[in-house]
């Protein structure tokens, strides 16, 4: 195992910048904001750890790319905010990929995203990625494929005879294709590959500072590893992108993973498709994660 470890002037100049304007306006963060993202460069901190590379086919050794701070993140022409007339987050379930959405885009859509059961591959040299997403046109995908238990166990077989050609209502194509259990573990998996690819959208480039929500992911083992958190560098990025108070949204969170779990089933019947608006919602995997929430809330509010 290898770890990737910065030092903590580089961390700190990644999160805070030599800009003065950005070491101005970090300085006018509320003082507990602060508090939680100074833990990025604080040695012993028990809330941010480094990185940790397992094997050769892990993502940063397999897809080496430069490492984006705040200030660059910051000054990419190319980034995107919301506005007053583009601020809503669609979520799509399709069948085709990214050229579908940017055609079903919303006129308020800042970004629609899409979900499908499809093994999903952007090309034929690469085995599969969990998700993708187009930051200029502000459209992404990702499949929740290879997140049922039973995936590495189940075998497709057969071949397309003769190219179908369907009209992009038409999903019968779909009818009786494979659909997991909704499982507390594949329902946390899927908010990490759709917050990530999410985090895409609005600028944020593979973190390659901390562990954290935005590393890239290349195996499933990768990707289970990866934390839901965002880490300090990474969480200015999405606050300076949208605004939001982080106690505010740290609450929140702790609320969405309360609420209405208790007394839920632990899952659906097996490979059902009954259309049920009262979905299950298992969150026995999200208890470490809620008890870091609460660990952070205790550094913001001191």
């Amino acid at each position: 195992m290898q770890i990737v470890r910065h030092s903590q002037q580089t961390l700190k100049t990644a999160l805070i910048s030599k800009n003065p304007v950005l070491v101005s306006q970090y300085e006018k963060l509320d003082a507990g904001e602060q508090r939680l993202m100074n833990e990025a460069f604080q040695p012993a901190s028990d809330l941010f750890g480094p990185i940790t590379l397992h094997s050769q086919s892990d993502w940063i050794t397999s897809h080496p790319e430069a490492p984006q701070d705040f200030e660059q993140f910051f000054s990419d022409p190319y980034r995107k905010i919301p506005s007053p007339d583009k601020h809503s987050i669609y979520i799509q379930s399709i069948g085709d990929i990214l050229k579908f959405l940017k055609k079903k885009k919303p006129e308020d859509a800042f970004c629609i995203v899409g979900i499908t059961m499809i093994d999903l591959y952007p090309r034929d040299s690469w085995n599969f990625v969990f998700g993708q997403a187009s930051l200029t046109d502000g459209v992404g995908i990702f499949s929740f494929a290879r997140y049922g238990s039973d995936f590495y166990s189940l075998r497709y077989e057969g071949k397309v005879k003769k190219l179908k050609k369907t009209s992009s209502s038409d999903y019968s194509i779909f009818d009786n294709y494979y659909i997991p259990e909704i499982t507390s573990v594949l329902l946390l998996r899927s908010c990490k590959t759709l917050t990530h690819e999410i985090g895409h959208i609005f600028g944020l480039r593979h973190c390659q500072w901390l562990a954290c929500l935005m590393q890239g992911s290349n195996h499933l083992e990768e990707a289970d590893r990866r934390p839901l958190n965002l880490c300090p560098i990474c969480l200015r990025k999405l606050q300076c992108a949208i605004g939001f108070s982080v106690v505010e949204r740290y609450r929140a969170l702790v609320q969405w993973i309360d609420d209405d779990s208790a007394g839920t089933p632990g899952a659906t019947p097996k490979h059902s498709r009954e259309d049920n608006g009262n979905l299950p919602k298992p969150m026995e995997a999200f208890k470490e994660w809620k008890e870091w929430i609460i660990k952070c809330l205790t550094v913001l509010q001191k």
